[in-house]
């Protein structure tokens, strides 16, 4: 079985970003290396072979993107704060997801899901903000993940990687997409700086961070590195943000979604 077909298969079995179409999905495509240990960076992983990114956002809970969800349970496990995968040394299983009953994994509606370790973790997580940040398009935003550096393969990239990406105004982005997916205001439109640049296999669930906030979770683009099909990323509306402090609070409030 040839790679492009290889990830064909993967991707549908695996709730991967719209319909695969040649060899595309979701690393990041002419990122640099990151220096600095990102202590709430994780990499999910099943039998130990990374498949999405996450963040930490508090000592016993990742936030990351609902397509990322795997089974069985105990096959999942994440890394913490390791800037490569191979030297990673903090390694956790998991109890749970949790994620809106509103997520639809063909349109990326409400593409978010939050994991329970199943134990307190000695990382500094990151806070996620008290209440919606506005990104203009425009705005020069970091995109951080192991994702592959070759649409080529669905190997991941050792060394954690974080690229430069542009937000691109909403209208813009769903006329490129041809309103497949409909790009919502949970939504945000982001795309490499230059050409071949991008996320791709692996990023999904991985931090957009502006002006050092986190904003979004990476849900996934139709091809790698290609700026008329740009990363869709899942944003942290005012929404999104009531339902995961509800859920990290132990207080479910079904009317948020």
């Amino acid at each position: 079985m040839d790679v492009c077909r290889y990830l064909i298969v993967y991707y549908f079995m695996a709730f991967t970003f719209f319909k695969v179409a040649a060899c595309s999905e979701v690393s990041i495509i002419g990122g640099k290396d990151v220096k600095k240990i990102q202590p709430w960076m994780v990499s999910i992983q099943k039998n130990q072979k990374h498949v999405c990114g996450g963040i930490l956002v508090k000592d016993q809970w990742v936030l990351t993107a609902a397509n990322c969800k795997e089974e069985p349970i105990r096959s999942v496990t994440v890394l913490i704060g390791s800037l490569s995968l191979s030297k990673g040394t903090q390694r956790v299983g998991i109890l749970r997801y949790e994620y809106p009953k509103t997520f639809n994994a063909r349109t990326k509606q409400d593409d978010i899901m939050l994991i329970k370790l199943n134990k307190k973790v000695k990382a500094k997580p990151k806070k996620i903000p008290k209440k919606e940040k506005g990104v203009p398009p425009g705005t020069t935003c970091v995109v951080t993940g192991w994702g592959t550096a070759d649409s080529n393969s669905e190997k991941p990239s050792d060394k954690l990687k974080m690229l430069e990406v542009l937000v691109m105004h909403r209208d813009r982005c769903n006329r490129y997409y041809n309103r497949d997916p409909v790009i919502t205001e949970d939504m945000l439109c982001a795309g490499g700086k230059q050409e071949k640049t991008g996320t791709c296999w692996g990023d999904a669930g991985g931090p957009l961070e502006c002006k050092k906030n986190i904003v979004g979770v990476v849900s996934g683009s139709k091809v790698c590195g290609n700026p008329k099909k740009p990363t869709v990323y899942t944003f942290l509306s005012q929404r999104h943000i009531l339902w995961i402090n509800n859920i990290l609070k132990k207080q479910f409030n079904s009317t948020s979604f």
